[in-house]
């Protein structure tokens, strides 16, 4: 009955195949080209959450869905294909549409490299140009004009069909008898294909059968006496013509392994775009253009992206980088504003999605078309209640290629997943369009305008990625402002599970929170949303480049003063230090601010001890921060209880944390050696993990090293006169270490 949708979908037309619409045609092929090879590396990505599949599948839909059009094109009447031309456009830029956001949908869940290539695919959907070319749409209007005359037969009506077929056949290059008869066979399968329930179908082209098999010879003879006339103009559009289908094809194939596209705008071939304009991850030019510590400039998303993704390298230099701020390249920005106000170019934010369709068509084209309306025509021969809906249902609906394994429509797939598209579409575009004006509105209504938004997110995560700055981050930030104003804490709460839950499911969009949000959560830490205000600043620290905010907005201190307060809270303020720490830059603000002595009484706890000697290890490489783990009364032997009760991580942990004690002071070495150090170290040196074995051995021979040292006198320069010798241990605990290296034969000492 027909092809099979299995081999439909393993190859793409031949450019040269396609009847009608070739412009379309072709540049409909060259993007789905370009998405068919770039989709292993996407499914190579494999996401699993259910907005990934979901994605993924409506892209294999629009892929598949966009192939059988291309075949249809390539098959169809080309009679038939203008007079549904405007139909076929709509059909065209439905597929381009639904290609775009299936791709933005998949865009946010892949690495930044493989995302910019996704970018630069939706650009380049966005620029496509789908519309009909002249002479087909004249030939289209000639041959809707016989429908709309109605059915009265006469002479001037027979002329008028005589001169619409011939027009329509000379353009669209039926000029031959091998040509109607292809033209022929095109329509009778056609009609073969179309239902029952497509009645109106089957006569519109059972007419230009007739239009055909009543009127060929008059064709033929039309072209024979307009041949020297014509000759010579077609030989040079079938030249034209044949010329384009090589470029195309050429064009085609050299996108496969498509790397970086140069051109963005068309203004560009007039105005040569400096290469410092470009940003080095998207090849694009700038809209907000930022600097790294590397001090190479990028634009401000991809970097971010890029350092989201756990990366701490320069993408261009390669260079391990010392932070990882951004800080704004306002110089620049300037020069690019200047550059784009003399080109006449628009920069967009590449933060901003593009407008979603609304509608997605199910498997039968809409009877909204372009142009011409068709829904009033009156076909001859008992043609009434013409619907131009009906025109290309036999390519969508009874198509022998819409069907597949186990009897599953391939259409049914694609109508089911842009329901749910359409579904997600039309919340974000109600919704959340209301929490961009939240602050018009009067604050009953703000509250279950923040309420809605907030159970609708609960059911559809795949939403968080649609959300930016300006339709979500900064409206709810002002909301909670104003609800710490008026001391609403219902409205507080809705507000801080909502913010809460964007930053757990929407890592991209951190991005988007600035200073007056670390301010905020500042704020709610003395608040009654203090809890939720922690989970929030947890998620944050998470993150490198939100560290530095959150010390700039005196969180940290606040943190640290409830852990005096034997709240319920304490936990999740360990793991809170036990992220901030890990950023070198920000240990000395947490030393300074007395934190170690505060850490002591949670290593009574198993399940925070392990984050306490994290956190003292991070803080080890600051001068201030050894001393007081030295001299802050129990911190020593804390540390060292770990080296026999904790995991083979926390004895590393604590291990680093005596080594660098260890080896600055000799006074630090006795006080470790007073603790009974040397069995558990020996045992860790032969059981512990890899480093943990490492930095036993180290500790093991620097000890055995003051063992053995002739000259015990701790009173020089190495020892802080100025402290309290009250302070100090009062005795020696010797029977503790005394000998014990001598009886290690890898310690001991070699006789001279």
């Amino acid at each position: 009955m027909g092809t099979d949708v299995a081999e439909v979908a393993e190859k793409l037309p031949d450019p040269c195949s396609f009847k009608v619409h070739f412009l379309m045609c072709t540049e409909l092929l060259k993007l789905v080209d370009r998405i068919s090879s770039t989709l292993p590396e996407i499914e190579a990505v494999r996401p699993r959450c259910s907005a990934g599949i979901q994605s993924l599948c409506l892209l294999n839909c629009s892929i598949e869905k966009a192939k059988l059009l291309l075949q249809y094109c390539s098959e169809s009447s080309k009679l038939y294909q203008a007079v549904t031309g405007d139909l076929m456009v709509s059909r065209f830029q439905r597929l381009r549409s639904l290609l775009e956001q299936s791709l933005g949908q998949i865009q946010i869940m892949c690495p930044v490299m493989l995302a910019v290539e996704i970018s630069q695919i939706m650009d380049d959907l966005r620029s496509a140009k789908f519309s009909l070319d002249s002479s087909e749409e004249e030939a289209g209007k000639a041959l809707q004009g016989l429908l709309l005359q109605g059915a009265s037969p006469s002479d001037s009506f027979e002329t008028s069909e005589v001169k619409a077929i011939q027009y329509a056949a000379a353009t669209l290059h039926i000029t031959s008898q091998n040509a109607i008869l292809i033209e022929k066979q095109s329509m009778e399968k056609l009609i073969d294909k179309v239902g029952d329930s497509e009645a109106t179908t089957k006569k519109i082209l059972k007419y230009l059968l007739y239009l055909l098999e009543k009127y060929g010879n008059l064709v033929l003879g039309d072209q024979s006496r307009n041949t020297r006339v014509q000759h010579e103009g077609e030989v040079a559009s079938e030249n034209r013509r044949k010329s384009s289908v090589h470029s195309q094809s050429v064009e085609v194939k050299s996108h496969r392994g498509y790397g970086h596209r140069k051109a963005q705008f068309d203004v560009l071939s007039r105005a040569i775009l400096p290469e410092e304009f470009r940003c080095p991850i998207s090849s694009r030019l700038m809209y907000d253009p930022v600097v790294i510590a590397s001090g190479q400039t990028f634009e401000r998303m991809w970097i971010q992206r890029w350092f989201d993704e756990g990366n701490d390298t320069c993408p261009k230099t390669k260079i391990k980088l010392d932070h990882l701020s951004l800080s704004p390249n306002t110089s620049l920005k300037d020069l690019i504003s200047k550059w784009c106000v003399r080109y006449e170019v628009t920069v967009t934010d590449p933060t901003m999605k593009p407008e979603v369709l609304h509608t997605w068509e199910s498997s039968s084209v809409s009877s909204v078309s372009t142009g011409h309306s068709m829904d009033y025509m009156q076909l001859r021969l008992d043609r009434s209640n013409f619907s131009s809906g009906s025109l290309v249902t036999s390519f969508t609906s009874d198509s022998p290629c819409t069907k597949i394994a186990d009897g599953l429509s391939l259409m049914s797939m694609q109508t089911i997943e842009e329901h749910k598209f359409q579904s997600h579409a039309t919340i974000n575009e109600t919704d959340l369009k209301f929490l961009s004006n939240l602050a018009e509105l009067e604050w009953e209504s703000q509250c279950e305008v923040v309420e809605e938004v907030k159970r609708h997110l609960n059911y559809s995560e795949e939403d968080y990625h649609s959300l930016s700055s300006e339709n979500f981050v900064e409206p709810l930030v002002r909301f909670l402002k104003d609800a710490c104003d008026r001391r609403d804490i219902e409205a507080q709460k809705t507000g801080s599970q909502l913010l809460l839950a964007f930053v757990s499911k929407n890592r991209s969009g951190i991005s988007y929170l600035r200073e007056e949000a670390y301010d905020l959560l500042e704020t709610l830490l003395n608040s009654e949303d203090t809890e939720e205000a922690l989970v929030i600043l947890e998620v944050l620290s998470g993150h490198k480049y939100c560290r530095a905010k959150i010390l700039a907005s005196g969180a940290l201190t606040s943190i640290l003063k409830m852990l005096d307060s034997h709240s319920s809270f304490q936990e999740r303020i360990i793991k809170i230090l036990s992220n901030m720490s890990s950023s070198s830059d920000i240990c000395p603000r947490i030393v300074s601010l007395e934190c170690i002595p505060k850490l002591i009484p949670f290593f009574g706890d198993s399940t925070l001890a392990g984050k306490c000697a994290f956190i003292l290890k991070n803080l080890c490489d600051v001068e201030e921060a050894r001393i007081s783990i030295a001299e802050t009364s129990g911190c020593i032997a804390s540390v060292t209880a770990l080296l026999e009760t904790g995991s083979h991580e926390d004895q590393e942990n604590a291990v680093t944390v005596l080594l660098s004690l260890c080896s600055q002071r000799v006074q630090y070495c006795q006080w470790v050696m007073e603790e009974g150090v040397i069995p558990a170290l020996v045992d860790i040196s032969i059981n512990g993990n890899e480093k943990g074995r490492v930095g036993a051995l180290e500790l093991l021979r620097l000890l055995r090293d003051i063992e053995y040292a002739e000259d015990r006198d701790c009173s020089g320069s190495d020892i802080d006169a100025s402290k309290d010798t009250t302070d100090l241990p009062k005795e020696k605990k010797s029977s503790k270490t005394s000998g014990f290296f001598a009886k290690i034969p890898m310690f001991s000492k070699k006789k001279k």
